[in-house]
């Protein structure tokens, strides 16, 4: 039991720590309030003008490219890590204009952060959702932020995770449209796997490898493409243990490039699913070694341990096989029309 002079001591610290935190906190409320902001735009326009912030994507209609960019202010994106993938790919969805990010870390920003894109290190020691949704208001005011600072692993937090993404849409009530888990460690992401199997809520999934040199995103769609749990990660720790790399003194590779190109075809396939464009690959990986980036189908597997998956597929089978009945009899009558003009 501690005595009454290390009681003193450990309050006389607590509260040097408060008057540290309150001057950080009033730094950077001078700073905010120095900052210049653009007026929210209400509706995106297609103009070429220097001041119009959106005349570079909606650009995307004119060369056929996308049918509707602007339907992009309509969904909502849940992302879960906001560290060197996680970051920038939050940043990319601002700058393109998703309609609202809601953000899960649970993590401090450090100064050992810094060699990686994004954080600042005037916003060390800031919770990592608080520093990034500051600086992602600043980019895009249009877009709406919701953080939350938790570890959605805990049982009370997974709760509340499962909560949000069932009902923290832009249309408050409705679930999220694409949830993207940019974490760093494997019961992080069973905990994502475990929430969209029990919703059916599909999600992307992203990985940087320990040596810092390759790295992957897939697409999972419960029931229908492999999930997370239904074989073994492709891309995994070489020998390293997860519990090793939180040892003091021990530490994964990490570089700034990688997880960059990682977080670009990650929000690139986000936008292509999003926005109904080109092609969304369930599994695509990048080595930076041999400038390869590998593709692949993932179907679900039967045997899968997580129940929820198992009912997903059994549900997608249904769903298929009705879908499927439905194009034949519809081809055999566009056949019959055909022979009947002949």
């Amino acid at each position: 039991m501690a005595t009454v002079e290390e009681l003193k001591l450990r309050v006389r610290e607590l509260e040097n720590e408060l008057i540290k935190c309150k001057q950080k906190q009033s730094a950077m409320d001078k700073a905010h309030n120095q900052e210049q902001h653009r007026p929210k735009i209400d509706k995106m326009s297609s103009e070429v003008v220097d001041s119009n912030p959106y005349s570079r994507l909606m650009a995307l209609k004119r060369m056929g490219i996308v049918k509707d960019y602007e339907k992009i202010r309509t969904f909502t994106v849940a992302v879960v890590g906001v560290g060197g993938v996680g970051s920038v790919t939050a940043e990319m969805l601002t700058r393109c204009g998703i309609g609202k990010l809601i953000l899960f870390d649970y993590d401090k920003v450090e100064l050992a952060n810094m060699n990686r894109l994004f954080f600042q290190p005037h916003q060390a020691g800031l919770s990592k959702v608080e520093a990034a949704e500051h600086t992602l208001r600043n980019i895009n005011p249009d877009v709406s932020f919701e953080t939350h600072n938790y570890n959605i692993t805990t049982m009370d937090n997974f709760a509340h995770f499962m909560e949000r993404i069932s009902f923290g849409g832009l249309e408050e009530g409705k679930p999220v449209d694409l949830i993207l888990s940019c974490v760093d460690n494997f019961e992080a992401r069973m905990a994502i796997n475990t929430a969209c199997n029990e919703l059916g809520q599909i999600w992307m999934e992203s990985g940087v490898s320990e040596n810092a040199v390759s790295g992957h995103i897939q697409l999972i769609i419960p029931g229908e493409t492999a999930c997370f749990a239904c074989a073994p990660p492709l891309i995994v720790a070489a020998n390293i243990d997860e519990k090793t790399l939180k040892r003091e003194g021990v530490c994964a590779a990490s570089l700034p490039t990688t997880m960059g190109v990682v977080a670009g075809i990650l929000v690139q396939n986000v936008l292509k699913y999003l926005l109904k464009f080109g092609t969304v690959s369930h599994y695509l990986g990048y080595n930076a070694m041999k400038d390869f980036f590998p593709t692949m189908a993932m179907k679900a597997n039967p045997q899968c341990n997580d129940r929820y998956c198992r009912m997903q597929q059994e549900e997608y089978k249904n769903t298929a096989s009705g879908e499927t009945v439905g194009e034949t009899e519809q081809s055999l009558e566009e056949l019959m029309a055909q022979m009947r003009k002949l």
